[in-house]
């Protein structure tokens, strides 16, 4: 161990421990069969701080980390996603909601979709069409599934070749797959709640 090491390692252990990393780098370490001494000649620092980050005693620098990550073939996303699930709650007030129009077709967003979470990635919106209109997205069918609940008119759901006529209160749900959209048949602007998987509509880059 160089004294640069060791400064280092001095640092590391004042900083306070704001992720806890230390569990999955425990059990990794032991699944894979290496020792303390081990990890920490591969990782360049030493077995002494190797230890404190397993038992959550210090916060590692990034670089450190990174090459812990690199000795026991860890996937970062695997280490962070603990970090991730500290803020489940997702709120959006009212006056907040993202909007979009496709013609005369308005859209609020309710839920933004998750990014980072592509197994249960969705989004939900408030779908609200002008009397005698139609929605267009969906015309020719897209991955996933939707479910839909009319709030207030009623309408035609035109799935393939069947329609559907849903009044105020009636849901549906269907895979997205087929070609598929909304008319409002009454006289005063029809609004719905829909749920999609995976998000489509307001999917950020």
């Amino acid at each position: 161990m160089t004294p640069s090491q060791n400064n280092a390692d001095n640092n590391e252990t004042k900083k306070k421990v704001p992720y806890h990393f230390g569990e999955k780098l425990r059990q990794m370490r032991e699944h894979k069969g290496y020792t303390l001494k081990y990890v920490a000649q591969m990782a360049g620092v030493s077995e002494s701080l190797v230890s404190q980050i397993e038992r959550n005693h210090v916060s590692p620098a990034i670089d450190t980390l990174l090459s812990l990550a690199d000795v026991l073939d860890i996937n970062l996303e695997f280490l962070f996603e603990e970090y991730r699930r500290q803020h489940p709650v997702q709120l959006i007030r009212r006056g907040e909601r993202a909007k979009m129009a496709e013609g005369d077709v308005d859209y609020e967003e309710l839920s933004k979709p998750d990014p980072n979470d592509k197994t249960n990635n969705f989004e939900a919106y408030i779908i609200r069409i002008p009397a005698h209109s139609t929605t267009h997205h969906g015309s020719t069918g897209h991955i996933g599934r939707e479910l839909g609940i009319i709030v207030k008119g009623c309408a035609n759901l035109h799935y393939e070749n069947q329609v559907y006529t849903m009044n105020e209160g009636d849901s549906v749900s269907f895979p997205a797959s087929g070609p598929h959209y909304m008319e409002n048949i009454g006289d005063t602007e029809l609004e719905a709640i829909w749920i999609v998987t995976p998000a489509q509509r307001f999917v950020r880059e």
